[in-house]
């Protein structure tokens, strides 16, 4: 009988076992935070994120990280975070939502967290060439060209990362040319179907589909990253209307973005310096409605310590037969205080300031608003 016993543990054991196992690491970092909201000006038409006006809001934010490496150069990565809108309300009646993986307190903490899974992908990385499949990250907030985009009437204030949680489906293929790293990313930004129609954009390439290139090359000390982005087939960009619409959205168009990033060092301090254009020039399909808009896009960024601090100005003119003119400027200053650092992890609490003033005129008048965000974060990474 013991040793039937023997024979089945022993089965069992080599049952569960296999020739390898991919090396999996967990990691993430969770953060807590207390922020002012303050609106002056003209209504906030230029938000395109709700929020209390004067009032303090708690907030919180949970990711979850997972790699493994599968050997001989074949990796997985993924991020969980919370990106449900949840039910309640805070402040003056206002609606929370989820911004960036933020959640506001709700009334009466009745809120609901749902981790899901905000980005994940796989692939290939070899010496000189790599590849990879999924859900990608963006890193919206230090390149801002899909933020031009896909918002070109406010692109300032980090709109991708907040409202599209700072990722996007798409496939990538790297390649070293040079001294630099060559990308290219095919991404699909919206999924529509269509009836097979005579239509203009109806059928199979009813959806959204665009072509970002980036190649990043280091001359000397300086860091140079020129960049194209073009929308192949029609999708949807979202620019401003200040006659009383809001939001109002330019539907299956292809605009075109480019630009580039410069980083150059300056003692201890690093300099990043950034310009990218956009333009569009469109008939939406069936309705026959012109999409005619330009826009540029500075960045100067400056990082020292624990201090860093950035400054974007916007100018979008839109030839909407009113003649309208957005003008944006955004300030983003924060400095890391290190609390507690250790192999397995670290504490930390963070100051923030976000400063945001837009103006747009047309032929009849002109409107304006300026947002100010006071924000204290407490971070835990591990």
């Amino acid at each position: 009988m013991k040793k039937m016993l023997s024979l089945a543990a022993m089965f069992a054991v080599l049952a569960s076992a296999s020739p390898a196992q991919a090396e999996l690491k967990f990691g993430g970092d969770a953060s807590v935070r207390l922020r002012d909201v303050s609106y002056f000006g003209d209504a906030d038409q230029f938000s395109f994120t709700g929020s209390a006006n004067d009032d303090v809001v708690f907030q919180y934010r949970v990711r979850l990280k997972a790699a493994a490496d599968l050997g001989n150069g074949y990796f997985f990565k993924a991020l969980l975070q919370n990106e449900s809108l949840g039910s309640g309300i805070f402040g003056e009646g206002q609606p929370y939502i989820i911004a960036g993986g933020w959640q506001s307190v709700g009334y009466a903490n009745t809120e609901e967290i749902n981790v899901d899974v905000s980005n994940f992908y796989f692939g290939r990385m070899l010496e000189d060439c790599h590849y990879m499949v999924g859900r990608l990250p963006l890193g919206s907030l230090n390149n801002p060209i899909f933020d031009l985009t896909i918002y070109p009437g406010q692109p300032l204030g980090t709109p991708v990362f907040n409202i599209n949680f700072d990722r996007v489906l798409g496939l990538n293929y790297g390649h070293k040319i040079g001294n630099g790293m060559l990308n290219a990313t095919l991404v699909v930004l919206d999924n529509e179907s269509g009836d097979n129609t005579a239509y203009d954009g109806d059928g199979l390439f009813n959806d959204g589909y665009a072509l970002h290139l980036d190649y990043k090359v280091n001359v000397g000390n300086v860091t140079l990253e020129p960049q194209f982005l073009t929308v192949l087939t029609n999708s949807d960009v979202f620019t401003q209307d200040i006659r009383g619409a809001g939001t109002v959205v330019a539907q299956k168009v292809t605009p075109y973005t480019f630009g580039a990033l410069i980083g150059v060092p300056a003692g201890d301090a690093k300099l990043t310096f950034g310009a990218f254009y956009t333009n569009c020039d469109d008939t939406t399909p069936n309705s026959g409605y012109k999409v005619d808009y330009d826009g540029y896009l500075f960045r100067v960024k400056g990082e020292i310590g624990n201090f860093m601090a950035w400054y974007d100005f916007n100018r979008t003119d839109v030839n909407d037969g009113y003649d309208t003119k957005l003008t944006n400027h955004f300030v983003w200053a924060q400095y890391k205080i290190p609390v507690y650092s250790s192999a397995a992890g670290s504490v930390t609490i963070q100051p923030t300031l976000r400063y945001l003033a837009s103006k747009a005129e047309d032929d009849f008048g002109s409107a304006s608003g300026e947002r100010l965000r006071s924000e204290l974060w407490a971070t835990v990474t591990f």
